[in-house]
């Protein structure tokens, strides 16, 4: 596993658009929406679905400009001293679009029913869920847990986001996906699936009604192709689009470029068979010779346009408990001598290349950076929920290119990719499992205000 860069995504905007209070917003959306992604129940372990989550659902708390834990359907929350007990009173008169109030009923339910990214970690540190009355939700740990708030008030996972419960046990978990209902910002209108999906402004919705009146996210996975609409002001955003097409929108007069360079995203190489010790990939001098055989920067101004940060971690600097690690240097040379020691001296076939739907081009620059050491790959494209379901389901070989921008801390992000309880890991290594797990003990201990004799914690350096 090989970091490759902190990713700065591109979002680009019509100057018309921005201006305009109301009316009809089109995004150009770079990945087929998944019915999936319609459902808070479902969300993986990606930033992605939030962006159809924020418009149709609602949280107790959830990242806002305003903070990481911003206070959404809860109005306060309290922790108990001892670290036990979580209390969230909903906010009055908070509704889902189908004029139901949002209960504490339903806050229990959402839990109960959640299965996506770090499902397992929280309900096994969940005793029980408590309705102390329709407007009072009591979460009971099993232990004090540090990171709860982490998982639940953040984009680390979408258990915090809540459904109406008499209204999905009337329609089924499939009928909720082609007709979901939510306490968001916007209500379903229409979706067709991998093509478009479009929302209109909930008048009812507690913060406010939204100014811009109807949103339409509308399917265009080709960078050049979402250039070119919004140029012709065909859409008014899109997001996320390679070096050449951003620098030519950057010379447009009437068109925008934001970035941010300390987001939460990272790219790197997931190599699955380094847990085969029939592998190459088991040895750690190939695994070194890749990492080596890539030109992060070339990748990050031709993706990005330089504006991304290199780093050697998938943790984001920016995340609490992040380890500030360098990304390895651009040396071919050194690269094709550990081949050599590792009894690879003209290479080996790596199989088969995934990158992150859909940027196939740097996936392609990637596999021929890989390639000029004597790592030979063949690119292999899929659409992106069709990829991320292989990952979970660990059907996917050879090389994969992740990307995960979703928020939370290290904890949370380690865990999906490097725990026995990881959404997206292969394999584990026995000593940092271990780490990890009493690291977690380490956690508990001190909230509870453990003294030095009784608390032992492992060293990190």
């Amino acid at each position: 596993m090989k970091t490759l860069v902190a990713l700065a995504l591109l979002l680009l905007a019509s100057t018309s658009a921005l201006a305009a209070p109301e009316g009809t917003m089109t995004w150009g959306v770079h990945v087929s929406l998944a019915a999936r992604w319609l459902d808070p129940a479902e969300t993986e372990g990606t930033i992605i679905p939030f962006m159809v989550l924020y418009a149709l659902h609602d949280a107790l708390v959830k990242p806002m400009p305003t903070g990481p834990n911003t206070l959404s359907l809860a109005e306060s929350w309290t922790m108990a001293k001892d670290g036990l007990t979580y209390d969230f009173v909903l906010r009055k008169g908070a509704r889902f679009h189908n004029g139901d109030i949002v209960t504490a009923e339903d806050v229990r339910f959402s839990f109960e029913r959640y299965r996506g990214a770090g499902a397992k970690q929280i309900k096994d540190k969940v005793r029980e869920v408590q309705v102390v009355d329709s407007g009072r939700v009591r979460f009971h740990l099993k232990e004090p847990w540090p990171d709860f708030l982490t998982y639940y008030g953040t984009t680390a996972s979408g258990v915090g986001w809540i459904v109406p419960q008499k209204y999905v046990e009337q329609v089924g978990d499939d009928g909720f996906k082609k007709a979901p209902i939510g306490a968001g910002p916007y209500r379903l209108v229409s979706f067709n699936p991998g093509v478009e999906l479009v929302a209109e402004a909930f008048e009812g919705y507690w913060r406010k009604a939204p100014h811009v009146k109807r949103l339409v996210f509308k399917v265009m996975s080709d960078d050049t192709t979402r250039g070119a609409a919004l140029k012709k002001g065909d859409v008014d955003v899109i997001f996320q689009v390679n070096g050449p097409v951003a620098e030519d929108l950057r010379r447009t007069p009437h068109l925008r470029i934001v970035s941010r360079p300390t987001g939460n995203g990272v790219f790197w190489l997931d190599l699955p068979e380094q847990w085969d010790p029939k592998s190459p990939w088991h040895d750690k001098h190939v695994r070194q010779a890749a990492s080596l055989a890539l030109d992060r920067q070339a990748v990050n101004q031709a993706e990005s346009l330089g504006t991304s940060r290199l780093t050697g971690s998938i943790v984001p600097r920016s995340f609490e408990f992040a380890l500030p690690l360098d990304a390895p240097p651009y040396d071919p040379a050194k690269a094709r001598q550990l081949l050599a020691e590792a009894g690879y001296p003209s290479g080996f076939d790596a199989g088969e290349f995934y990158p992150y739907p859909p940027l196939y081009a740097m996936g392609e620059a990637l596999a021929g950076y890989l390639g000029a050491v004597g790592i030979r790959t063949r690119i292999r494209t899929m659409e992106r929920a069709a990829f991320l379901t292989a990952w979970r389901e660990k059907r996917l070989k050879g090389v994969l290119m992740g990307l995960n921008g979703s928020g939370g801390n290290a904890a949370t992000r380690l865990e999906a990719y490097v725990t026995t309880t990881g959404i997206f890991a292969y394999g584990v290594l026995p000593e940092v499992e271990d780490l990890f797990q009493r690291l977690k003990g380490c956690y508990i201990r001190s909230s509870a205000s453990c003294t030095s004799a009784s608390c032992t914690c492992p060293s990190t350096s």
